[in-house]
């Protein structure tokens, strides 16, 4: 059994979409989320990038998704960390954690290459490229040591409000939210690194190319090496792992039109500021039949307890979720993840 969830990046465009604007976007990521969950879907994902006609504000999203749903898991795959203070994203990530009631599942990383250059500037933030690699790490664990909810600040001997003179903490905390935090790795050793802080796995439809394998190998061995890694720290709680795949079912005559020339292959590329090679995984269209017997094949898929399927979210609410439900009712019963 596994959790299937989706990943939409929140794309609107005026010309060829049905979502042509910022307002389009943000209230049909949250009708999506809706009728996901009457579907049986798991979780609700966004990729979060900034200067970009895309989703860049998650936490207001997530929280309005939780007031109109129940069960639903409610994401991010993943936050860029270059543009972040730890310390107000704790107070957001914990409040938003409490209106959805615990639900959150917050993936957090150092992102890709954005729309302008150098935008953590932006944010206040004056680092460079290199510079800022590790500060996107420094970052992260400054987030998930707020998050613990230890108290680490000196009181005000005169407060406005009357309060005990003990340290204090962010507030508001919600207990569990530490444990539901994920890394983006792109490789073997930043998914170690996950694995020795105590977070979760998320791996995409892109990773590091370090060897001549097929993507799906590549990033099975990546998985293995987090698993291994998370039991040599002794964390005292199970970890999740998660991929993502770009799955487009074709079952009539509109299916063929819109999604008949899909890429079928893995492929090869750079990535700005990457010195070494990123492989991206291939996508996997054609009947469900077709589909399901490639993806038994899929080695990291094995590996996981979450898929995140990557929905067009151009083409519209009503699309989607007939992506969505044909991948359901088709697709996870004979791969066994339902």
């Amino acid at each position: 059994m596994k959790k299937i969830g989706f990943l939409s990046f929140g794309f609107w465009m005026n010309q060829g979409s049905l979502v042509k604007t910022a307002k389009d976007s943000y209230l049909q990521s949250v009708e999506l989320a809706v009728e996901a969950e009457k579907i049986g879907i798991d979780g609700a994902y966004f990729r979060v990038h900034h200067f970009a006609n895309q989703i860049g504000s998650p936490f207001p999203l997530l929280a309005a998704i939780g007031a109109q749903t129940s069960k639903i898991e409610i994401g991010t795959g993943l936050i860029d960390m270059r543009y972040e203070n730890p310390f107000y994203m704790a107070e957001n990530a914990g409040l938003t954690d409490i209106m959805t009631q615990n639900r959150v599942q917050l993936g957090v990383g150092r992102g890709s290459p954005e729309q302008v250059l150098d935008g953590w500037k932006h944010f206040g933030y004056d680092f460079s490229e290199e510079d800022v690699k590790e500060i996107a790490r420094e970052r992260t664990l400054k987030f998930l040591d707020l998050l613990d909810g230890k108290p680490f600040a000196e009181p005000n001997p005169q407060p406005m409000f009357p309060q005990e003179q003990q340290l204090l903490r962010i507030e508001p905390y919600s207990e569990g939210l530490r444990q539901r935090i994920w890394w983006g790795a792109g490789s073997q050793q930043t998914a170690i690194w996950a694995a020795e802080h105590g977070m979760n796995l998320q791996s995409s439809t892109l990773v590091n190319y370090e060897s001549n394998e097929p993507f799906h190998i590549q990033q099975a061995k990546q998985l293995r090496a987090y698993k291994e890694a998370w039991k040599k720290a002794g964390h005292d709680f199970e970890p999740r792992t998660l991929v993502t795949r770009s799955i487009l079912p074709i079952v009539n005559d509109l299916d063929k039109q819109i999604l008949g020339d899909a890429e079928a292959q893995d492929s090869i590329g750079y990535l700005a500021y990457h010195k070494n090679p990123t492989i991206f995984g291939r996508t996997f269209a054609g009947t469900p039949d077709k589909i399901v017997n490639e993806l038994k094949d899929d080695e990291a898929i094995k590996e996981a307890d979450t898929v995140l399927v990557t929905v067009p979210n151009t083409l519209g609410v009503d699309y989607n979720i007939h992506l969505l439900d044909t991948i359901m009712k088709e697709v996870a019963p004979d791969l066994n993840w339902k």
